[in-house]
């Protein structure tokens, strides 16, 4: 008997080249043992409800799209409480989390993986009521992932981030933030970086060690980065973030499995690339082995 599959496919993302290769995604699953539907989204918000609605009719949950699409699919089996394994072949303009993974960035072998691989338990963040599956962020370079229009990003790919970003450090602005961790640690000051991460790139633009991030150890990296008082100390800051040499007082580097921030009511966020509107007190939390992904990693 065939096992059923939800194809969950975003036709907007990147340059749209996975429309152009859709039944030879759905006939890599068909041979592989699976009875396929397909659901193309139309709008913000469809992925998220369609897999909360459906996700128990499927053994598998497969998305085409990039990390937005990604979000919704899991915001979806998580608000639905389904244990559903989820699939994700990256067609995204930047695709962090799914580098982060080390998934194929050919459509049809990472179809092929999915058939061949195996659930693996990820940790999931939880942002007050809302949910992202690698990065809660703010400040500089953050706005680029939701402002960067569509067919920019479309256009220009992974450039269109960089050049985004390039411009909002001729505007950084501080914001004053509380931050209290799990074990009682607070840091307070004025920063123009803060991310909660399970993932080793955010936004193409910043990056951590491969060897410091484990996606399902139950805690998150978080990095602040303080407002330059001069010249000098912002070169010291880029020259630590470009060497992955993170000692350095300008830059806060922890791991936690939950932390609660006091911040300005206006300041906006960024979770997985999608717009978070501002409030004074954010509660993140790991949900440690909230998803199952199918992987292909040796």
């Amino acid at each position: 008997m065939m096992k059923k599959l939800l194809l969950i496919v975003n036709p907007c993302s990147g340059k749209k080249r996975a429309n152009r290769v859709l039944t030879d995604i759905i006939a890599v699953f068909n041979r592989g043992g699976y009875d396929v539907s397909a659901y193309m989204t139309a709008a913000r918000g469809d992925a998220a409800e369609v897999v909360a609605a459906r996700s128990e009719e499927f053994d598998a949950i497969v998305c085409v799209g990039g990390d937005g699409t990604f979000n919704e699919v899991i915001s979806g089996l998580l608000s639905a409480g389904s244990d559903t394994p989820v699939g994700y072949i990256p067609a995204g303009s930047t695709n962090d989390f799914a580098n982060s993974l080390k998934l194929s960035k050919d459509l049809l072998q990472a179809a092929r993986d999915i058939v061949d691989g195996t659930p693996r338990p990820l940790d999931v963040g939880r942002f007050n009521d809302r949910y992202f599956s690698y990065i809660a962020s703010f400040g500089a370079f953050t706005r680029a992932s939701y402002a960067t229009s569509q067919s920019l990003k479309n256009m220009l790919g992974h450039f269109a981030y960089l050049l985004s970003g390039v411009k909002e450090v001729a505007a950084i602005r501080s914001k004053h933030l509380r931050v209290t961790l799990a074990d009682g640690t607070v840091y307070e000051d004025d920063y123009i970086f803060g991310g909660a991460s399970n993932s080793t790139s955010v936004a193409g633009v910043l990056t951590l060690k491969e060897d410091m991030v484990d996606m399902s150890d139950g805690l998150f990296e978080v990095l602040l980065i303080r407002k330059p008082r001069n010249p000098v100390e912002l070169t010291g800051c880029v020259h630590a973030l470009l060497s992955q040499k993170y000692d350095t007082p300008m830059l806060t580097l922890a791991a936690t499995n939950r932390l609660e921030i006091e911040a300005p009511a206006d300041m906006d966020w960024t979770l997985d690339g999608e717009k978070a509107e501002g409030t004074e007190r954010y509660v993140i939390e790991n949900l440690h082995h909230a998803v199952n992904v199918i992987t292909n990693l040796k």
